[in-house]
């Protein structure tokens, strides 16, 4: 099981240049850390933005490649977006399940419940607005997973890896980071069978460990130009096996929301 801690520290990562296609981020975050004197131990949390773990995959797509399907042209109407920015994101769902002015959330092919399936402009360089988009990593539970190995080989020790996004939530407004990847925490805790105060066993209570831990990191790494796409979690710590951040995705049958 997860034990709580009576103090958290956050710490952003500066430092970290303009990852390109084919970067090796591994080397990037070790460099960042190295620089800040940062050296991680067991039970801490490594966040990472998906944006740079996208752009070292080189996860660009052009806009000028994509001819708007029939139903892209409808979306664009309803939506008031690019039809091209449409069929991207067509692209990489499986369902569309709201559209209206503005607004697109689908279903991603992984299962993730996000607005335009994750793709966006922003962060980009200039000359990419309005031609090409920056898709999700194509398994950020994956992703995570490789740069987990390459950080415990360094530093000798058993850290975790979250990778962030952030999303909207259908009953708030707002943005907060959620964890679209994951390695080496559990993701999703499950409480249930643990005493309360009362001593009453929990019935329901799963905790979204990951999600908290990249809403707290997504804080201090800023969600406009601050530049920091890293930040390293300490004072978490647990028992509980780890699992992936797939372990968060409601199935469809369980969804009121769909």
């Amino acid at each position: 099981m997860v034990s709580g801690t009576a103090q958290l520290s956050v710490t952003a990562l500066q430092g970290i240049p303009t990852v390109e296609p084919g970067a090796d981020l591994a080397q990037l975050l070790i460099a960042a850390l190295e620089a800040q004197r940062l050296v991680p131990s067991t039970h801490d949390v490594l966040v990472v933005t998906q944006k740079i773990v996208s752009k070292a995959e080189d996860r660009y797509l052009e806009l000028a490649r994509l001819e708007p399907s029939r139903q892209a042209q409808t979306l664009a109407e309803i939506t008031g977006k690019d039809a091209r920015l449409i069929e991207a994101v067509l692209s990489q769902s499986a369902q569309v399940l709201r559209a209206k002015q503005n607004v697109l959330i689908v279903a991603t092919h992984g299962g993730l419940v996000i607005a335009n399936a994750g793709i966006d402009q922003s962060n980009l360089a200039a000359v990419d607005r309005g031609q090409r988009v920056l898709l999700l990593p194509e398994d950020a539970d994956a992703s995570a997973e490789r740069i987990k190995r390459r950080l415990d080989a360094h530093f000798h020790c058993a850290i975790g890896v979250i990778v962030s996004d952030s999303a909207g939530r259908a009953w708030r407004k707002g943005t907060v980071g959620i964890a679209i990847g994951a390695a080496g925490v559990p993701a999703l805790w499950d409480r249930r069978g643990e005493p309360d105060l009362a001593g009453r066993p929990l019935e329901v209570t799963e905790v979204g460990f990951a999600d908290a831990v990249a809403a707290m990191a997504v804080l201090a790494m800023g969600e406009a130009a601050e530049g920091r796409p890293a930040a390293l979690v300490r004072g978490l710590t647990w028992s509980a096996p780890a699992c992936p951040a797939s372990a968060l995705l409601r199935p469809k049958r369980d969804d009121l929301f769909r």
